[in-house]
C-alpha cells in the first residue's frame, strides 16, 4: 500500500470519484456535489486556510488501485484541551490495515505540526458541513451531512479512537398531530395580539437577514461557543439560498413588531441533487430547475430555531409551529421533517427536540484519538 499526496487535476478527479465503487451496492449511498467537496480543499473559496493548513491523500492497493482516501487539517480556531487537530472525507474498503495506514500517516502529519490528538471524521470549516460519522439510522443523506457504510464505526474504534460526542438528528411526519400541549399554548398566546407569526418573504430579504441577525444573535452568540454573525454576512447567506428557499417553511415570530424568534428551514437539496451523480455545470443546473418545479421533494430540513431569552419558556415555540402548520400541513408538499444534528452535550436542545414529538432517525458519533495513550480521555464539555 501507498499514499499519494493529491496535487493534480487527476489526482482530484481520483480524489472525488473513488467513494464510488465502495457505495456502488448501496442504494442509500447520495454521491455529494464535487464543487461542496472541493471548495472544501480551494483557498480561494474557504477562509480557514489563512490561519490553517490542509493536505489529502488517495491510498492505493500494491496494484495501482484506489482503495481509500483521507484528508488532515489544523484550523488554529478549534479550542480544545490540547491541541487538536482533524481529518475528513474519510473513505476505505473493509480493511483495518487500510484504514490504520491512513490514520498513522494523518497521525503523524499532524504531531509534526504540534498536534496532541485528532478528531475525525469532520470538516475543514463549520460543523453544519461534513461532521461525523454515521452510528445508526442508515437513510438517504441529507445534504452537505457525512454518510458512511456501517463497517466505517469499528475501523475508526479499533484504532483507538473514542466518541467525543454523539450527534443525534430528529424527525416526524409533516402529518402528525403536533402534541396537544402545543394547541394549548398556540391558543393562549394567540389571544395577545401583540403576537405575530409570519413566512419569510424574498422580495424582502434583507429586512428577513436584519431580524434574523438579531435573534440568532440574542439567542446562540456565546452559548457553547457559538460566535455572533454580522448582518452582511447573513444577507449573503440569504442571499444564497434565495434560489432553494421555500417561502412556506422559514417562519419569524414577532412581538409588537419587534423579532422575538426564527425557525429556518430548507427542502432537502439531496432529492435534487441525488440525480446529478455529483455534477452541477450548465446541463445539470438547467436540470435542477426542472426538478424544483415538476419534482418531488417530500422532505424538508430544520437549520435553524431560535427564540431570545426573554421570550423562552412562555410557549412562543408553539405559537410559530403552530401557526407553520396551518400553511405547510395543507400543502400535502412534504411528508418529512427532519433537523440537522443536535449535540448530546446541549441536552437542552435535545429536550426540545424530542418535545416537538420527534424520534431520532440518525445517530453520528465525532471521535477522538489523542497520540499521548495514557492521557485522560474527555468527553464534549456540556452547555445550555
Amino acid at each position: 500500500m501507498r499514499l499519494y499526496e493529491v496535487k493534480t487535476t487527476a489526482d482530484i478527479q481520483i480524489f472525488l470519484d473513488l467513494p464510488v465503487a465502495i457505495y456502488k451496492n448501496d442504494p442509500n449511498w447520495i454521491r455529494p456535489l464535487d464543487k461542496d467537496i472541493e471548495e472544501v480543499f480551494d483557498p480561494a473559496k474557504n477562509k480557514l486556510f489563512k490561519q490553517g493548513e490542509c493536505a489529502r491523500w488517495i491510498l492505493k492497493d500494491d496494484s495501482g488501485m484506489g482503495i481509500g482516501r483521507i484528508a488532515a487539517f489544523i484550523n488554529k480556531k478549534y479550542k480544545n484541551e490540547q491541541p487538536t487537530g482533524g481529518i475528513g472525507f474519510f473513505e476505505c474498503i473493509n480493511d483495518q490495515q487500510a484504514a490504520n495506514f491512513m490514520f498513522d500517516h494523518c497521525k503523524k502529519w499532524l504531531q509534526e505540526r504540534g498536534m496532541e490528538a485528532m478528531d475525525g471524521p469532520i470538516n475543514f470549516g463549520e460543523r453544519d458541513r461534513w461532521w461525523g460519522l454515521q452510528v445508526e439510522g442508515f437513510q438517504e443523506p441529507l445534504y452537505c451531512m457525512n454518510y458512511n457504510l456501517p463497517y466505517y464505526q469499528q475501523l475508526f474504534e479499533n484504532y483507538g479512537f473514542q466518541v467525543y460526542f454523539y450527534q443525534f438528528c430528529f424527525s416526524l411526519k409533516v402529518s402528525d398531530r403536533a402534541p396537544e400541549k402545543f394547541y394549548a399554548r398556540h391558543e393562549e398566546l394567540s389571544k395577545d395580539p401583540n403576537y405575530k407569526a409570519v413566512m419569510i418573504d424574498k422580495s424582502q430579504l434583507e429586512k428577513f437577514a436584519k431580524d434574523f441577525t438579531y435573534v440568532y444573535n440574542k439567542a446562540w452568540a456565546g452559548h457553547g461557543g457559538g460566535k455572533e454573525l454580522d448582518e452582511r454576512t447573513v444577507k449573503k447567506m440569504f442571499q444564497k439560498m434565495k434560489p432553494v428557499m421555500d417561502e412556506h417553511i422559514t417562519w419569524f415570530t414577532y412581538y409588537k413588531d419587534e423579532p422575538i424568534a426564527i425557525w429556518i428551514n430548507l427542502p432537502d437539496l439531496n432529492q435534487y441533487f441525488k440525480h446529478m451523480n455529483g455534477k452541477f455545470g450548465w446541463l445539470q443546473k438547467l436540470y435542477f430547475l426542472w426538478l424544483q418545479k415538476f419534482g418531488k421533494c417530500s422532505r424538508f430540513v430544520g437549520l435553524v430555531f431560535g427564540i431570545i431569552p426573554e421570550f423562552q419558556g412562555k410557549g412562543v415555540d408553539a405559537f410559530i409551529i403552530m401557526e407553520a402548520a396551518k400553511v405547510i400541513q395543507p400543502r400535502h408538499k412534504y411528508e418529512d421533517y427532519e433537523m440537522m444534528w443536535i449535540g448530546d452535550f446541549n441536552p437542552k436542545m435535545v429536550n426540545i427536540a424530542q418535545s416537538f414529538g420527534t424520534h431520532c432517525s440518525r445517530k453520528l458519533a465525532t471521535y477522538r484519538y489523542l497520540f499521548d495513550r495514557n492521557k485522560e480521555f474527555k468527553r464534549h464539555p456540556m452547555v445550555g
